[in-house]
């Protein structure tokens, strides 16, 4: 950890632990995800994981990347999926001015609420990703970040947002994509803990989810309807540099700045490796960071002209 970095955490003491901790327990912890829908290792483990592990993980590991792809002090950013405000927190000690929206109104409340006990300030608002160059200006944003949110988007809203994101960025403007599965991979390690869940579709992952080891997710999907679908996907669904081609642009045009390259959860087996090497084999112009088990890169925008078809070359 860049000590320029580490200077800037905020201080947390018990009386902000206990806040945050209550408006997860109030409002994050409710419905699905209460407390008696897990044993009681396994809600303890959501809890921390909410309170402080998620926080640490940004800290260490996500803001010292995006640092060096770009300064964040002064960055105007809008985060996608900002989720309990853990991200959130981690941008704004590092002196980003953060714009943070999420479709879960249980979640930011308790983003409001961490950053309040934090004393900091951010904007949120509950708004689909779908709807940004609606309610944006182009421009308003130095940086887009669809964080840990992608996974969780209907294909249609997958794409919309994602072009929408490019819409309201100015040239130069990077577009980031933080920890989301990658459908390529061989082994679902975000959502269900299955190998080569991702390739299914959506309807036999959807009955296969009752194979999985994870409490609170083999045991809630057992009728295919249209609420229950909606569900399943929203828990999450991996996605591939294909949505990045249909949204943006081809991606092997694209100005790819960098990508995390982070080991696979579990590390690098002899087989992931070999995997790896395989679909590089197969795309070997494409940047290296579409291949691995999460997709954690950035883009920068430029002015080129767009590759893809016009709606009238499609028609």
């Amino acid at each position: 950890m860049p000590e320029h970095l580490r200077r800037n955490f905020l201080p947390c003491d018990a009386a902000t632990l206990e806040r945050v901790e209550a408006s997860i327990r109030q409002n994050y912890h409710t419905g699905w995800r209460a407390e008696a829908s897990y044993s009681s290792e396994g809600y303890q483990r959501d809890l921390a994981s909410h309170l402080t592990g998620r926080l640490n993980n940004d800290r260490g590991l996500i803001v010292p990347w995006l640092d060096t792809a770009r300064p964040l002090t002064g960055q105007h950013i809008l985060e996608v999926g900002c989720g309990t405000g853990s991200s959130t927190l981690a941008l704004i000690e590092q002196g980003a001015c953060v714009t943070g929206i999420d479709v879960d109104e249980g979640a930011l409340a308790v983003a409001r609420e961490r950053c309040s006990a934090y004393g900091v300030e951010a904007e949120f608002q509950e708004l689909n990703a779908d709807n940004i160059a609606t309610d944006f200006s182009p421009g308003s944003f130095d940086h887009i970040i669809f964080f840990a949110a992608l996974e969780h988007m209907t294909i249609s809203e997958r794409l919309a947002s994602l072009a929408a994101a490019w819409t309201v960025l100015p040239t130069g403007g990077l577009l980031t994509i933080i920890e989301t599965p990658n459908r390529l991979w061989h082994y679902d390690s975000h959502t269900s803990l299955l190998p080569l869940f991702h390739w299914l579709p959506n309807e036999l992952a959807f009955y296969y989810s009752r194979m999985s080891q994870r409490e609170n997710f083999r045991e809630l999907y057992r009728e295919y309807d249209p609420d229950s679908k909606q569900h399943f996907l929203r828990r999450g669904r991996g996605m591939s540099f294909h949505e990045i081609d249909l949204a943006i642009a081809p991606a092997v045009s694209l100005d790819v700045v960098s990508s995390l390259g982070r080991e696979p959860r579990g590390g690098y087996t002899s087989a992931s490796q070999k995997f790896k090497a395989v679909m590089k084999d197969l795309i070997p112009s494409l940047h290296d960071g579409f291949f691995d088990e999460y997709i954690d890169i950035i883009i920068r925008k430029t002015d080129q002209p767009s590759t893809l078809p016009s709606q009238a070359e499609t028609q």
